[in-house]
């Protein structure tokens, strides 16, 4: 039987104006990193109606969403943060209730 997912992050990305294409090849080439993370369930990179990108990610064990806090994609998203980025990202920690 498969655990159930019960940890999230979620990271909101305001880009800088004319840096929407570096974002959007940024968040590919971290898919490519995410895919090693065997703590990591899913990740997703997405665009929101408001020019908002978003990061969302989900995790069995709190210890996997924390090594992932500390790992590879977040140290490259805070070294880029002040080129790409209006705003300092925000992560959200998420515990997720239910689930289908």
């Amino acid at each position: 039987m498969a655990h159930r997912v019960r940890y999230a992050l979620y990271g909101e990305l305001k880009p800088k104006p004319d840096k929407e294409a570096e974002v959007e090849a940024f968040l590919k080439q971290a898919a490519k990193i995410a895919e090693e993370e065997h703590g990591t369930i899913t990740w997703y990179a997405l665009k929101e109606d408001n020019g908002t990108y978003g990061i969302f990610d989900t995790f069995v064990e709190e210890a996997d969403r924390d090594a992932h806090l500390s790992g590879e994609i977040a140290k490259a998203l805070m070294a880029k943060a002040e080129e790409l980025f209006a705003e300092t990202p925000t992560i959200h920690k998420i515990d997720i209730l239910a689930e289908k």
